[in-house]
């Protein structure tokens, strides 16, 4: 494959089966293309495919990685359809809690969760979805810009 629009179909190709949202260098790994500055210009070139054709589809950039996604008047049509994030349903009401109560310090998470939060909260910022920082004896817990993004907030 040396035409651009080759491997530009093989970026589309590589977001439509990746599960998640993939960075440049995943991207660049799972299509072979070396270039990342390549990578980075055709995934641009397919956003702005994507806004430009009338389709519910769009390529969508998450904290630096790219995913596959609906434009927003179909989100809610078939959203019902869609299997839920890849987060446990403990994680979920954590982040629920935390997104009601941003700049909530960790310990009182543990008060009205238990200790069952801090594994909780290491799948959260794992998936990127909350940042703690130090703060005193404890963490000051707040959701991050992919959670926003991911959840449409």
């Amino acid at each position: 494959m040396d035409d651009t629009a080759d491997y530009k179909k093989l970026i589309e190709a590589a977001l439509f089966m990746s599960p998640g949202a993939m960075s440049v260098a995943e991207i660049s790994g799972a299509t072979g293309i070396a270039s990342p500055g390549t990578v980075e210009k055709l995934v641009n070139e397919l956003i702005a495919d994507y806004e430009s054709r009338d389709t519910s589809l769009k390529v969508m950039s998450i904290s630096g990685k790219y995913m596959f996604s609906l434009k927003d008047p179909y989100i809610s049509k078939v959203s019902s359809m869609a299997k839920g994030p890849d987060i446990s349903r403990g994680a979920l009401r954590i982040l629920a809690y935390i997104h009601a109560h941003e700049g909530i310090t960790q310990s009182d998470i543990v008060k009205d969760f238990g200790t069952s939060t801090y594994e909780y909260m290491k799948e959260l910022q794992e998936k990127e979805f909350v940042e703690a920082r130090r703060f005193k004896r404890t963490k000051k817990v707040q959701t991050t810009p992919k959670f926003n993004e991911y959840f449409s907030v």
